[in-house]
């Protein structure tokens, strides 16, 4: 996925149900993937780095306690479910929508430019 020149680096929430949006931004380096999750209006919700695995639906993040950072947008839900690790499932639905999922959330995301 990330490989792929179509593929957006920077994505908005459009399954949020309380009116404000994630944004994600992904970046790649040297096979380890940091995504950077702010909720609007809020700020920071969470910040992982993490191995990268294919699966047949996409892509999984696996990261450890140390690798993730939840901000003070991460309610007590979110904090719970993965503040000591975990991973995230990135589907890919064309070339402008993602689902991106966790234990306890999923989300739909639509690409936005730069």
């Amino acid at each position: 996925m990330l490989g792929d020149q179509n593929f957006s680096l920077d994505w908005e929430e459009t399954s949020m149900d309380d009116g404000r949006p994630l944004s994600v931004s992904i970046t790649e380096r040297r096979g380890t993937l940091l995504m950077e999750f702010s909720k609007a209006g809020e700020g920071l919700w969470a910040q992982s780095t993490s191995a990268i695995c294919k699966v047949e639906s996409g892509l999984e993040t696996i990261f450890t306690r140390e690798q993730i950072r939840l901000g003070p947008a991460a309610n007590l839900m979110l904090r719970l479910a993965i503040g000591h690790g975990g991973k995230f499932t990135l589907t890919r639905f064309g070339s402008a929508q993602l689902r991106i999922a966790t234990r306890g959330w999923k989300g739909d995301f639509s690409s936005r430019a730069r």
